[in-house]
């Protein structure tokens, strides 16, 4: 299963600074769906994705009722993302 989303950049502070995109509503109930073949515990689910031209993997992570896409530094500082910048991520599920 793969697809594309757009969402917004945010910031969440804990201890250390953290970035997210959420998955909107709709593509996260498909992958709820799916969640029973995708996940590998506690909901979070492996991906493969890619923002411009950098490709990472990372775990989407489930929150109030939709996904969070983590973007690492080593993605959003070569893309110039910042927050409240729109993003288009392409995500290839890996099971």
């Amino acid at each position: 299963m793969q697809f594309s989303i757009v969402g917004t950049v945010f910031e969440w502070r804990g201890p250390a600074p953290f970035y997210f995109v959420a998955v909107p509503e709709q593509q996260s109930a498909e992958i709820k769906a799916s969640e029973s073949m995708l996940t590998y515990g506690w909901g979070v689910i492996p991906v493969e994705g890619r923002i411009g031209k950098t490709a990472f993997t990372t775990s989407l992570i489930p929150r109030q009722g939709v996904y969070l896409v983590p973007i690492k530094n080593m993605v959003r500082l070569p893309e110039k993302l910042a927050v409240g910048d729109e993003v288009e991520i392409s995500l290839k599920f890996k099971a």
